[in-house]
């Protein structure tokens, strides 16, 4: 051994291992077989905590069982906690993107946790006949079982931490909604003038979808925290005690916070992927909408003079640099690609899901990447859409108004006072002439301006109402 490496052997044979680093040869070889995005592990900060929890319940559970000794069991806890509590997460260097299902990731973990271990109990790295990584820190372990609890578990803290984002979004909304209560506006369909309706009702639409989405993704949560740990390679629980896997369960709740229950059937566990499909569905449904309100956004703040521009949005950023004073709305056009983002991130998870072949879907460290990416942006997305737009967005009052007053939608109000006739023979005469529908039914005496005034008022136009009186 010299001092700036290590000797490490694995089934392919020798190699140097750099001695400064935790991590060992399965980790080495790793790096070098999957050098595709040049991102590691290190990013998802949950998933390396979620590793260090399972390994950490394991060493309990496999030291309650009589199976691994105190001292060793002590040591690897020891080590657990300290990445649990957020160090060495440079030692999880393997990419995000690899081959194997997981294997990369699992014995990433094994080996930093293995050579800290040793390290606690007074030995160097790399000194694993006193600890393994695969024989000790993996003991009654699977890649199979271990890699998509890990994945569960932090995708469960995610999805908990991004409903937090969308309930901080939604409450903007809100507030927006109760700001914009009487300010009257035309809604439209097909981009065309419908009936009239308030600004306050506009936002309050907002508010509610992202409320049924953060419920849709607290269902989501319940199958996500369904785990398979215990079941090791395939399901049959080879190698693990028969007590093991209720007892790791329990010691995971325990360590992780996470209420995790062992699924029914672990060989169906270990093969399937649905809960992610669905996670990913819930998250697509999210990004659709969320997308749908940035698009709304971007066409009522258009302009300021040759568009919509019945609302502004908070300036941000210069928006041209050729074009002197332009302003662009930067923080909705940065959620939308969020949203195609994980449009797209649910085709991965979909394809790779379906890939799966028989007891095992070596294809998960993908729908891992593509569920974290899109997970965390949304919750970005959400808390910069919130605080950097919504809050600042100010109505322009007297151009919504003229909207309505000049817009032969509101004929429609009309409709079960002078009939679908004479409301259509108003409109084209709107249309054709620029007068007001106000003025047109007034000359034609289809109503007195008593009776017009009097439907024609906002609390009327804007929610269901009885007809105030039929016109003679």
């Amino acid at each position: 051994m010299s001092n700036d490496y290590r000797i490490e052997h694995d089934l392919l044979g020798d190699r140097q291992v750099p001695a400064e680093v935790y991590y060992g040869v399965h980790t080495l070889r790793a790096l070098e077989n999957f050098p595709i995005t040049g991102t590691s592990i290190a990013i998802y900060p949950d998933l390396i905590r979620a590793l260090a929890e399972i390994k950490h319940a394991a060493a309990r559970a496999n030291r309650e069982l009589g199976l691994l000794d105190q001292v060793r069991a002590d040591a690897i806890v020891a080590a657990c906690k300290e990445i649990q509590a957020g160090k060495w997460r440079d030692q999880f260097v393997v990419d995000v993107i690899q081959g194997g299902a997981g294997t990369s990731t699992n014995m990433n973990a094994n080996e930093v946790v293995a050579n800290r271990a040793l390290e606690i109990l007074g030995h160097p790295r790399g000194d694993y006949q006193k600890l393994h990584p695969n024989e000790h820190v993996n003991m009654s372990q699977s890649t199979n079982d271990v890699y998509p609890t890990a994945l569960k578990l932090a995708t469960y803290v995610g999805i908990f931490q991004l409903v937090e984002a969308m309930a901080h979004l939604r409450r903007a909304f809100e507030r927006k909604a109760e700001e914009f209560r009487d300010v009257l506006k035309m809604g439209r369909t097909q981009l065309q003038d419908a009936v009239p309706m308030t600004l306050g009702q506009e936002f309050s639409t907002y508010a509610v979808m992202l409320g049924e989405d953060e419920e849709r993704l607290k269902e989501a949560s319940l199958l996500i925290r369904e785990i398979n740990l215990g079941a090791t390679a395939i399901g049959t629980g080879i190698n693990a005690h028969p007590d093991y896997t209720a007892l790791i369960c329990r010691l995971l709740a325990e360590v992780s916070g996470v209420p995790v229950v062992t699924s029914p059937n672990l060989v169906e566990a270990t093969q399937d992927c649905g809960s992610f499909v669905q996670l990913s569905g819930v998250l697509k449904r999210v990004a659709v909408k969320l997308s749908k309100t940035c698009n709304d956004l971007r066409l009522l703040s258009s302009g300021p003079r040759a568009g919509l521009g019945e609302i502004n949005l908070p300036a941000q950023q210069a928006g041209s640099s050729i074009m002197p004073g332009k302003v662009n709305p930067v923080i909705p056009e940065v959620v939308n690609q969020i949203a195609f983002e994980v449009i797209g991130n649910d085709m991965t998870v979909t394809f790779a899901a379906e890939a799966g072949q028989l007891q095992l879907n070596a294809f998960e460290p993908i729908i891992a990447h593509s569920l974290f990416k899109s997970v965390n942006h949304l919750r970005r997305g959400c808390l910069i859409l919130a605080d950097r737009c919504v809050d600042g967005i100010t109505a322009n009052r007297e151009r919504l108004r003229a909207t309505v007053e000049n817009s032969i939608g509101v004929v429609t109000a009309l409709n079960p006072y002078i009939g679908y006739a004479n409301a259509t023979e108003v409109a084209q005469a709107a249309l054709s002439s620029g007068r007001s529908v106000y003025e047109l039914v007034l000359e034609r005496h289809l109503m007195t301006k008593e009776e017009l005034d009097e439907v024609l008022q906002p609390d009327v136009l804007t929610r269901p109402h009885a007809m105030l009186k039929q016109h003679a």
